[in-house]
């Protein structure tokens, strides 16, 4: 049974996304939060964590703010999300730059908001490389870059992400 916090993560992202669209596949954006949230809560019974997976886009990526996410989950939920939310603008260059800048970013985070980080890019990378070959090309080189500094989270989700990098290249997909 789903305990008030996690409802009130769910309706906090169904909120913010709301009218959003997953860019390849069009179904409602909040299957990737709650895919993400999935995949960390096979991994963790840490409610915390779970409940910052559901969160990870809400900063970046709707009118929520770090502070909403403070005031209702606490510091170490709102910890976490600031974490995984870039911190790279449009100003500070091109995507190479602010790639670069966000993968810094990340590599300050803690264990436990790596390991949201890994579930989120392993979500992302399935849809990526099954419906975009030209721009899974970029993403996987960046991918493969960011599980560098993304040895911490947990071991398990590590060996997935590395493994979808290695099928991909395997399969002779970057070239």
């Amino acid at each position: 049974m789903l305990g008030s916090q996690y409802l009130m993560a769910i309706d906090v992202a169904r909120t913010g996304h709301q009218g959003q669209l997953r860019k390849y596949t069009k179904e409602p954006y909040i299957v990737h939060p709650f895919a993400v949230a999935g995949l960390v809560a096979a991994v963790t019974r840490d409610d915390d964590m779970i409940i910052a997976a559901m969160l990870h886009d809400t900063v970046e990526d709707t009118p929520v703010t770090i502070e909403l996410i403070r005031g209702l989950f606490g510091e170490r939920v709102a910890g976490f999300v600031s974490d995984l939310t870039d911190v790279s603008i449009p100003s500070d260059g091109n995507r190479k730059v602010r790639k670069e800048i966000d993968r810094d970013h990340t590599a300050q985070a803690s264990p436990s908001a790596k390991t949201i980080k890994l579930a989120d890019l392993i979500d992302n990378t399935k849809s990526i490389t099954a419906y975009d070959a030209n721009f899974a090309r970029i993403y996987m080189r960046e991918k493969q870059a960011l599980l560098g500094v993304l040895q911490g989270g947990n071991s398990a989700l590590v060996k997935i992400a590395n493994d979808l990098v290695r099928d991909y290249y395997s399969k002779g997909a970057g070239n």
